[in-house]
């Protein structure tokens, strides 16, 4: 029987082979491959099969890998020492850090894509408490010509989405992809 991640992959693999409707919504473009939580490191280990899953198709690959973008987003703070002396302090800048990593990452995707270009947003999971990833994916998939592929530790239950099987999730329109 194979493992969960070889099936994420397998059926990742025929989605991403068929032709691209070019009339879709920038929401309906995204792609969210979900997997368990438990299996992010299987995942991460694999990330490249599916970059070759996806330039064996025709489809070259951007990947954005977000997972330490809030620790160099805090290192780089005036305040940075006070912040880890007292957490509270911070919350209130979590709107200010979303907003310069989707600049950030608009930034990459506007000068390294194209209409045929499969955008992948791994590290989704490190932004739990701290910012909305519904809000970050609505905005980058705005930007994105091709395909936004969205590594997701988490659940879908029709149009809803759970990041680490949170209680609340949010709706959205992308073609998901179980394993």
């Amino acid at each position: 029987m194979a493992d969960r991640i070889t099936s994420l992959l397998k059926n990742y693999t025929s989605h991403i082979s068929l032709p691209w409707s070019t009339m879709a919504s920038s929401e309906e473009r995204s792609i969210f491959a979900i997997y368990k939580p438990e299996d992010e490191l299987k995942l991460r280990a694999r990330v490249g099969e599916f970059e070759l899953a996806t330039t064996e198709n025709d489809h070259p690959w951007l990947l954005l890998d977000i997972t330490d973008s809030f620790a160099t987003w805090l290192t780089e703070q005036k305040y940075a020492e006070a912040y880890f002396e007292d957490p509270k302090y911070l919350t209130a800048k979590y709107e200010r850090y979303a907003k310069k990593l989707v600049k950030k990452l608009a930034a990459q995707i506007e000068n390294e894509q194209n209409s045929n270009t499969a955008v992948a947003l791994l590290g989704c999971g490190t932004l739990f408490g701290i910012t909305s990833v519904s809000d970050l994916v609505k905005s980058l998939a705005a930007k994105v010509e091709g395909r936004l592929v969205v590594f997701f530790p988490g659940e879908q239950e029709g149009n809803e989405y759970r990041l680490l099987d949170a209680k609340n999730g949010w709706g959205y329109l992308a073609t998901s992809i179980k394993s």
